[in-house]
């Protein structure tokens, strides 16, 4: 890894190749938010078309390694965060990357099940549920709005709990003896509105990743259906595949 730039790029592989390589080696050597040289610094310096420069500079926001703010200029991203293959909570994820896990808690109650959720959780439409509404953060910074699903029948009073800055999968395990079996996630990506944008603290229009997550108990039963918004610019999704013989 290098902390800084070449005077000049070799003759013997495209110029935009190498310059793509170098800024992405020279932005991982910088502190999230550190300024890069602009597109006109970089095509002087080492004798390319701007066009060539914004092509990589593009390439390397899609991977989320940069960001633009227009009139600004270019800067180095937060790292990503990639999500493990184990059924594990938020807070067990984050702990497990080093980080402080914590909640801020928007909304706790009781309601109705509507068609979806139902069909999520084995129940009738119509039947209680304790629906939570939260922003996770990992050192202290938003990285998930989350809602989350939960029979009333087999929690009772969960809506009374404390979950500031604490692990529902914790309190279910130490409280009502679940021990959690397996879960089927399904991932999208869509557009943040208003809403959704203020609480995860990006701007409107910013990507994100969808998780909904359907978490079943080793008897069987679906305990959580919970639905995730995750910040594009914080977090990636990477996938192990296999050929079979």
């Amino acid at each position: 890894m290098t902390n800084e730039l070449p005077d000049e790029l070799s003759f013997k592989r495209p110029k935009g190749e190498q310059l793509g390589e170098y800024l992405e080696e020279f932005g991982a050597s910088l502190r999230p938010g550190t300024m890069l040289p602009s597109e006109r610094a970089l095509a002087e310096r080492y004798g390319v078309a701007r066009m060539t420069v914004r092509q990589e500079l593009e390439r390397l926001e899609s991977k989320g390694l940069i960001y633009r703010v227009q009139g600004k200029g270019t800067f180095v991203a937060e790292p990503k965060f990639t999500q493990t293959q184990e059924l594990t909570s938020f807070s067990e994820d984050m702990r497990a990357r080093g980080m402080v896990p914590g909640s801020e808690v928007l909304s706790t109650e009781v309601a109705e099940a509507h068609e979806i959720v139902a069909r999520e959780l084995g129940l009738g439409v119509g039947d209680a549920i304790v629906r939570i509404e939260r922003i996770r953060t990992a050192d202290g910074e938003p990285m998930a709005y989350e809602r989350a699903h939960l029979p009333a029948a087999r929690f009772p009073g969960l809506e009374s709990e404390s979950l500031a800055n604490a692990s529902l999968y914790e309190i279910l395990q130490s409280k009502w003896g679940v021990r959690f079996a397996q879960a089927l996630q399904r991932v999208s990506v869509v557009t943040l509105n208003d809403e959704e944008a203020a609480r995860l603290h990006v701007s409107v229009g910013r990507s994100a990743f969808l998780f909904e997550r359907t978490t079943h108990a080793t008897d069987g039963t679906a305990v959580e259906y919970v639905r995730s918004l995750y910040r594009g610019d914080r977090y990636q999704v990477a996938t192990q595949l296999t050929r079979s013989p």
